[in-house]
C-alpha cells in the first residue's frame, strides 16, 4: 500500500492555504519526500509525519519553488543530531542545483547532514523489496525533469483454510511456502506452494509527476495507474499562457488520464488565479474520478 501526504500543492507563487510543493510517500516502512519546497519541514510538523526514518528525497527538477526547503530541513535534522544518510535521487541538472545551494550555506563538498547524490537515469531508481520505484523524463521547459512511478510487485498470500487442511504448522515453513519454497512436514509430507498459495495480487501502481509542458510521452507512463498526481497550473481557456510557461491546463491533465486507464487522477500545483471549483469542474467534464489536492490532504492506494 501507498500512503500519500500532501505537504505543499501551490504552484509558483503560495498562498495562505497552500504551500510550495511537497509530497511524502509511506510504503513498507519507507518515507519518501518528492520535491521539498520552502516550508517543506514545517509541513511535515504541521501533518503530524514529523522526522522520522525520513532519508530519501526524489526530485522532479530545480526550480526553486520544488527545492528551497531543502537546507532548512537539513538545518532541522542536524540540531535533531540525526546520523541517518539522506539520499536525493535528482537529474544530475538537478543535483548540481542542490550542491552549489548547499555549497552557498555551509561550504563546497559540505553539508549538515550525511548525504549522498544520486543521478537520475531513465528506469529503475529503488527495489525496496515489496515495491519498486522507476523514473522517466518530462518535458518542462529548459530544465531536465523526471516523474516517478511507484509500483508494488505481484504477490500471492496464502489461504488460511488451505494451510489447515493440510496440516501445515505455524512457523518457518509457512514462511518458505510463501517465498516460493516446497517444504517437508514432520511427517514427511511434502507441500508445494502452488498447494497454499491464492491467485496473485493485483499490482498497485501510483505515478507522481511534477511540472510539464506537454502530455505527450505520458500515456504509456502513466497507463493503468491506481493514481496519478500531476499538475494543473492553468484552464484551458489559458492554455496558451500555459505552453509559455511550460505547464498543463487541468483539462489536458483530464484527457491524459482519461485516455489511459487511469482510475483516480489528482492535481496539485494549484495556481491562485483560479478557483477550486473552476480547475475541478474543468477536469471531472473529461474525467469523473478527479480530485484537487489540498495541503494536508492525505491518500492510500
Amino acid at each position: 500500500m501507498f500512503a500519500l501526504t500532501f505537504l505543499g500543492t501551490s504552484a509558483s507563487i503560495p498562498s495562505a492555504e497552500r504551500n510550495h510543493p511537497g509530497l511524502l510517500i509511506e510504503a513498507g516502512g519507507h518515507r519518501i519526500l518528492v520535491d521539498c519546497g520552502e516550508g517543506t519541514q514545517r509541513q511535515l510538523l504541521r501533518s503530524g509525519a514529523g522526522f522520522r526514518r525520513l532519508d530519501r528525497m526524489l526530485l522532479t527538477h530545480g526550480h526553486f519553488d520544488h527545492v528551497l526547503g531543502i537546507p532548512g530541513l537539513f538545518s532541522t535534522l542536524r540540531l535533531r543530531r540525526s546520523d541517518q544518510v539522506m539520499t536525493i535521487h535528482a537529474s544530475p541538472g538537478t543535483l548540481d542545483v542542490v550542491v552549489r545551494m548547499l555549497a552557498g550555506l555551509w561550504g563546497e563538498g559540505r553539508a549538515p547532514v550525511p548525504l549522498e547524490l544520486a543521478p537520475l537515469t531513465t528506469g529503475l531508481v529503488l527495489d525496496a523489496g515489496n515495491f519498486t520505484i522507476g523514473c522517466f523524463p518530462v518535458r518542462h521547459r529548459e530544465t531536465d525533469s523526471f516523474g516517478f512511478c511507484f509500483q508494488t510487485h505481484t504477490r500471492r498470500h496464502l489461504r488460511p483454510d488451505r494451510l489447515v487442511a493440510l496440516g501445515v504448522p505455524h512457523g518457518p515453513v509457512r514462511k518458505d511456502l510463501a517465498e516460493g519454497r516446497p517444504v517437508i512436514l514432520d511427517d514427511g509430507r511434502t507441500v508445494d506452494p502452488e498447494d497454499v498459495l491464492g491467485p496473485p495480487e493485483r499490482q498497485k501502481k501510483l505515478v507522481v509527476i511534477g511540472d510539464t509542458e506537454t502530455t505527450e510521452g505520458l500515456a504509456e507512463r502513466v497507463r493503468d495507474a491506481d493514481l496519478l498526481v500531476i499538475e494543473a497550473t492553468f484552464l484551458d481557456r489559458d492554455s496558451a499562457i500555459a505552453r509559455d510557461y511550460g505547464h498543463l491546463t487541468a483539462g489536458e491533465a483530464a484527457a491524459l488520464a482519461a485516455t489511459s486507464g487511469v482510475k483516480r487522477l489528482v492535481l496539485t500545483h494549484i495556481s491562485g488565479r483560479y478557483g477550486d471549483e473552476e480547475i475541478l469542474a474543468e477536469a471531472t467534464r473529461t474525467f469523473p474520478n478527479s480530485r484537487l489536492a489540498n495541503d494536508f490532504d492525505q491518500i492510500a492506494i
